[in-house]
């Protein structure tokens, strides 16, 4: 009888311990889920607000680049047919000052948003900035075959990183070499992007707006990261992989 009492309180303890065990594992579940669900909820309200400024750019930009920009071409054409009656120095002037005008509205344009990006895509694009930075640091950019054209809202959030990157390279590390690396996998994309500089230490940089651009355009497109220092401890690397559907799924019910 006693045997009896014993086998049958430890089998009531060992399910108390058990359903204890349970309740526990849905409670950290169901936070866990409920964590899920809010680090979810802060990504989609970056990107619905990463969105709104692009389109709030493009819309200046476009204006800069279709309106005042095509102006001013005009009234360069009319100027250079314009009977100065030998007045070829003020001509000239106003030419040079007009001409200032058009590269300066193109620049702002561009800086604003990248207007041609949808048309030529994200490679020639990048190959266009590293063109016109050729004079202040040596870039190399590596596509590697098999690249296929991105929906036009990652490839301007690409963009936007290469350019922040290299920005932040130009100004504050002295360095004379900077590396792009792009490559499709079947599952995600990987883009690289390391220099030779001074490097910098992330905790005592994070806080930049810099790194906090290129942070939120990484996070509006569902992405990974990684910053490293590059080899021998010099220079930075930003290692990113994007998803191949970078989409954020529909929120679900925590019930």
């Amino acid at each position: 009888m006693l045997i009896l009492i014993i086998v049958t309180i430890a089998i009531i303890v060992s399910f108390i311990l058990l359903a204890y065990r349970a309740f526990i594992t849905r409670i950290i579940k169901e936070k866990n889920v409920q964590h899920e669900a809010e680090v979810l909820h802060q990504k989609k309200l970056v990107l619905e607000n990463i969105k709104a400024q692009e389109e709030e750019r493009k819309r200046i930009a476009v204006m800069i680049h279709d309106d005042i920009g095509n102006r001013l071409n005009i009234l360069s054409l009319w100027l250079n047919n314009l009977d100065t009656q030998g007045d070829e120095l003020i001509k000239k002037n106003i030419y040079g000052q007009m001409s200032s005008l058009i590269d300066a509205a193109r620049s702002i344009s561009h800086s604003l948003y990248p207007v041609n990006l949808e048309s030529v895509g994200l490679v020639l694009y990048v190959e266009e900035l590293i063109a016109n930075l050729s004079h202040k640091i040596n870039i190399s950019l590596q596509v590697m075959p098999g690249y296929e054209k991105k929906d036009l809202f990652v490839e301007v959030q690409l963009y936007r990183i290469i350019q922040e990157f290299t920005t932040n390279v130009i100004k504050h590390s002295d360095a004379t070499d900077l590396w792009i690396y792009i490559k499709d996998y079947p599952e995600n994309m990987a883009v690289v992007i390391s220099d030779n500089g001074q490097g910098f230490e992330y905790e005592e940089v994070k806080k930049g707006m810099g790194i906090k651009n290129i942070e939120s355009r990484i996070k509006s497109m569902n992405a990974t990261h990684k910053w490293k220092k590059t080899f021998s401890n010099k220079g930075s690397r930003l290692i990113i992989k994007i998803p191949k559907y970078h989409e954020f799924p529909n929120q679900t019910s925590t019930d």
